[in-house]
């Protein structure tokens, strides 16, 4: 499992050097997170969900994104900083620099970044076809 969170931080890392430089700030920052979606792309052999990749910034205080599930399996490596991952009911757990998570399908959780410090994390999601990526949790 190790092995696999290592590839998944290279791949990443070598898609954020290439991406270019203003791809990769923001002037104007709003919200908790941000997004830069690496790609989107079917499922070899299952036509009915695609495999997306994104890179996630989030900013230190800063409210985190509220509790939410996805259509799908997800998969989340910390690069940079370190994030609060809490599983709704869960006590939360605060994940470092090289350290991951899987989230499976319909896991309703958040993340927020309680640190003085920017924070990346990578995500890889296998998701349904044509369904949103969240579902934001309705529940109080």
């Amino acid at each position: 499992m190790r092995n696999s969170c290592l590839i998944l931080a290279t791949i990443a890392m070598a898609g954020m050097l290439a991406m270019p430089a203003s791809a990769q700030t923001s002037t104007s920052p709003t919200g908790p997170a941000f997004s830069w979606r690496f790609f989107t792309t079917d499922l070899d052999k299952d036509p009915s969900r695609d495999v997306q990749m994104q890179m996630q910034l989030h900013l230190p205080n800063r409210q985190g994104n509220g509790f939410h599930s996805h259509n799908g399996d997800q998969w989340e490596v910390v690069v940079e900083g370190e994030i609060t991952f809490t599983v709704k009911g869960q006590p939360p757990k605060v994940l470092k620099a090289g350290e991951f998570v899987y989230i499976p399908r319909g896991t309703i959780h958040r993340n927020e970044n309680k640190s003085n410090a920017p924070t990346r994390a990578i995500e890889l999601l296998i998701k349904d076809k044509g369904k949103p990526q969240t579902i934001p949790d309705a529940a109080p």
